[in-house]
C-alpha cells in the first residue's frame, strides 16, 4: 500500500476514534466526558472586564458544563420582590354579584424578576421558594352598614388566606353610622414551585358592587421570597 494513503487512512480513523474523550467513563457524551472532580492548578486572571462579563461557566442538571451570561446567573439569585397596586388613584369599581371578583392590580413599582403579569392580574413563580404575600384594600366611604366584603389570596386557584366580615353600624338617636374600618388586608407564607401563580380577589355577600379607593397608599399587593 501506498505510505501516504496508509498514513491518510490512519489519520481519518484516529480522528473518527478520538472525537470523544472520555476521563473515567467508557461511554463519554461530549468532546471531553469527565467522570469525577476537574482541577485547575494554575489560572490566567482577565484583566478587561468586558471579555469576561460573558464569559461565566455553569453546570446544568446533567452535568455538562455550559456558558452563561453573567447577568442570567446573577438575575436567577435575585429573590423575588414585587409590588403593584392600581394605575388610576382614582375609585375602581368590581361587581360582586357572583360573590367575588379578581382585584385588576395593574401597575408595579417594582417587579425584579419578572413574575407579575398586570394584563391578567396574576404573578408566576419562576423558582422554588418560600414567599410572603400580602394585599390589602380600601372601600370608598360610601359603603353601607352590614355590607360583608373582604379580601383574598389564591394559590394556584385556591384560597390560602382570607379577611372578610360585615360593617357595624352604631345608631345615634335617628342616625345609623358606620363605625367599621374600610381597610381589609390579609398575609400569609406559602411555598410556591417554579409555575405556581398567585392571585388576589375581592369578595363579599349582599352587595352588587364595590367601589375601592385606587390609591396606592390604600390599596396595593406585595410578594416577596424570604428563601
Amino acid at each position: 500500500m501506498n505510505l501516504n494513503l496508509f498514513y491518510f487512512l490512519f489519520f481519518i480513523t484516529t480522528t473518527s476514534v478520538f472525537s470523544q474523550v472520555g476521563i473515567n467513563t467508557q461511554s463519554p457524551t461530549a468532546s471531553l466526558d469527565i467522570n469525577g472532580n476537574l482541577r485547575i492548578r494554575t489560572i490566567t486572571e482577565e484583566l478587561v472586564p468586558d471579555v469576561a462579563k460573558d464569559s461565566v461557566l455553569v453546570i446544568s442538571r446533567d452535568g455538562t458544563v455550559k456558558s452563561m451570561p453573567a447577568k442570567k446567573v446573577i438575575k436567577a439569585a435575585v429573590p423575588t420582590a414585587v409590588k403593584g397596586s392600581f394605575s388610576s388613584g382614582g375609585l375602581v369599581s368590581l361587581s360582586l354579584l357572583s360573590g367575588s371578583a379578581v382585584l385588576p392590580f395593574d401597575s408595579e413599582d417594582f417587579d425584579e424578576n419578572n413574575e407579575y403579569d398586570t394584563s391578567t392580574y396574576t404573578f408566576t413563580a419562576k423558582q422554588d421558594g418560600i414567599y410572603s404575600v400580602s394585599t390589602q384594600i380600601k372601600a370608598s366611604s360610601t359603603i353601607s352598614v352590614a355590607t360583608n366584603f373582604g379580601v383574598r389570596i389564591l394559590h394556584n386557584g385556591t384560597v390560602i388566606s382570607r379577611n372578610s366580615f360585615a360593617n357595624i353600624g352604631v345608631t345615634v338617636v335617628v342616625t345609623t353610622i358606620n363605625v367599621t374600618p374600610p381597610t381589609r388586608q390579609t398575609q400569609t407564607l406559602v411555598r410556591l414551585s417554579e409555575g405556581d401563580t398567585i392571585t388576589f380577589e375581592l369578595e363579599g355577600s349582599g352587595i352588587g358592587s364595590l367601589d375601592i379607593i385606587g390609591s396606592d397608599i390604600d390599596s396595593q399587593f406585595t410578594i416577596y421570597q424570604i428563601r
